[in-house]
């Protein structure tokens, strides 16, 4: 090219200039592509959240690798190395726990690789291993919950609560803010605290257990998502109770079919978990790329549906 150019007068090498120009700017770009690891497909709040990165992927023509991680980290890890040997242009993770993502997160980096955490935190000694956090503040959701039934418990004190996957920065937070919250309410009474590992099934043997332990003492069932609470509806009523009236139940996510299960009077409040986190995803990944800056952390703003709200939220509940 250079030695084109001695021989040619200014004004062809303008022009010629500008035609490359015009072809390089006419050419394709080529999509972006981004390696997502999910935790699994263990409640319908994951499953709604699956869909939206998906389908918003597939909008914006992004290359989305997707893994599921069947609820082991391990299989979240190798997923993540896996994208970084293809050399995709970012990383997307739904942590399944919050502990040991140190040295993969390292090698993130160390390949230029951005990492937006989504939904569940990390706990890491060094916050640049990854680029950004989108989620929820579980906290809030189960400092709500609390303070909620601190209003509307109606002279009910025995408390059993089920909790979600253990080690997970969700089931860590949500049962810490309900704690924090009960000390400050001695009246309550926490009966009993096990596992159902968000998932419905478990939710439902966990709650027949837990009935035949302490049968009508429990007032309350604290839950810390609606999957489980949905299954322990079922193990209520084969007891022969009423959930929402012999039980009263506060859960959180507000899936459609929680909202429903208020509106009908089964369930006494759900808090809010927006799972639609694609949009937001990939205006932050594709911000990053640009080189732009992003925030470190951001939250979704959730709200709480219990008998005041939750027949008009129904229709327009997308998941």
């Amino acid at each position: 090219m250079k030695n084109l150019l001695k021989f040619l007068p200014v004004a062809a090498i303008v022009a010629l200039t500008g035609l490359l120009s015009l072809r390089a700017a006419d050419a394709p770009k080529k999509p972006i592509t981004v390696g997502f690891a999910q935790t699994g497909a263990e409640s319908a709040w994951r499953t709604a959240n699956t869909k939206s990165l998906k389908d918003e992927a597939a909008q914006r023509g992004i290359n989305l690798k997707f893994s599921d991680g069947q609820s082991k980290q391990e299989n979240q890890l190798a997923a993540v190395r896996s994208f970084i040997a293809q050399r995709v242009d970012a990383i997307v993770i739904a942590p399944i726990v919050e502990t040991g993502w140190e040295p993969v997160l390292a090698d993130a980096k160390k390949a230029k690789i951005p990492v937006v955490i989504m939904d569940r935190k990390v706990k890491v000694a060094d916050d640049s291993l990854f680029t950004a956090f989108i989620g929820s503040d579980f906290y809030e959701e189960g400092r709500m919950a609390v303070e909620w039934l601190a209003k509307n418990a109606g002279g009910r004190v025995n408390i059993v609560e089920l909790q979600g996957e253990p080690g997970s920065a969700a089931a860590n937070d949500r049962k810490k803010a309900f704690a924090d919250g009960l000390a400050k309410h001695p009246e309550f009474k926490m009966l009993d605290s096990q596992t159902g590992n968000f998932r419905r099934a478990e939710g439902k043997t966990v709650m027949e257990a837990l009935l035949k332990k302490h049968g009508k003492n429990i007032q309350i069932l604290y839950a810390h998502n609606d999957d489980m609470a949905l299954g322990a509806i079922q193990a209520i009523e084969e007891a022969g109770l009423k959930p929402g009236k012999d039980i009263l139940i506060v859960t959180i996510d507000a899936i459609k079919e929680a909202v429903q299960a208020v509106a009908a009077g089964k369930i006494n409040c759900t808090v809010e978990c927006n799972p639609l986190f694609g949009p937001k995803i990939y205006d932050t990944v594709e911000k990053i790329l640009k080189g732009e800056t992003v925030p470190k952390f951001s939250s979704n703003k959730d709200e709480l549906f219990d008998s005041t709200n939750a027949t008009a939220a129904v229709p327009t509940r997308q998941y």
